[in-house]
């Protein structure tokens, strides 16, 4: 498993976490910045998960010949 959708989980459930706390604490800031750490976390992930896919792709082929 790629690094990035390591880092990227954690993204998503530190930002999760920050704008619950945004949302009832009141504080618009805080909920910003846990939406923007939750779609830092996604394209972390998204980034993984091809990282991921081209890694498996080459294994194959290189398995293959």
């Amino acid at each position: 498993m790629d690094k990035d959708r390591i880092k990227g989980a954690g993204n998503q459930a530190k930002g999760q976490m920050k704008e619950t706390a945004g949302k009832v604490l009141g504080n618009d800031k805080l909920k910003a910045e846990g939406e923007v750490d939750k779609m830092k976390g996604k394209v972390q992930t998204t980034v993984g998960e091809a990282k991921d896919k081209v890694r498996d792709t080459m294994r194959d082929i290189q398995r293959d010949h």
